[in-house]
């Protein structure tokens, strides 16, 4: 029992270690931004990289069902003014089953990549949701959100 307690200690200490050099990706509402709003966004992406945060690099997709074909189709990111605030603005088709995939990447990091995949009811995202990954999100895992979105059949994005 006392092995047990050492490892949890060991491992409650090392935690914050592991953390505190990390590459985070949060998703945020665009109203309260006046500067994202102007700029018709949909969602503000918020990183945070404790190493070089300027060399952070983010791309986004919509991700989609439309008419029972699978499309994606890059979107622009928007830098705001606030360091390590983006926007993105609603670029897809009107109709069909949608979710927007960002990847945030940064070669202090070398290999690693986070990615959130939001899906969108009309021109709104849904907070319960958005999925957040310490990778890379892949095609199985956004085909898997996409499918349970509720009303799947009935989305159209107006």
């Amino acid at each position: 029992m006392r092995i047990l307690y050492k490892l949890i200690f060991a491992a409650s200490m090392a935690a914050p270690t592991l953390v505190a050099g990390a590459l985070a990706l949060q998703i945020g509402n665009p109203a309260g931004n006046s500067e994202a709003q102007a700029k018709n966004a949909v969602l503000i992406a918020r990183v945070t990289a404790c190493q070089s945060p300027d060399k952070t690099v983010i791309s986004a997709t919509a991700e989609g069902d439309e008419n029972g074909i699978r499309r994606s189709i890059p979107l622009q990111i928007i830098r705001l003014t606030t360091p390590g605030a983006f926007a993105v603005a609603h670029e897809w088709p009107e109709h069909g089953t949608w979710a927007v995939k960002l990847i945030a990447t940064n070669p202090e990091y070398k290999d690693y990549a986070t990615g959130v995949v939001v899906p969108f009811e009309r021109n709104s995202f849904q907070w319960a949701a958005i999925k957040h990954f310490s990778h890379r999100p892949t095609d199985r895992e956004v085909t898997e959100i996409l499918t349970s979105m509720p009303n799947r059949a009935q989305n159209s994005i107006n």
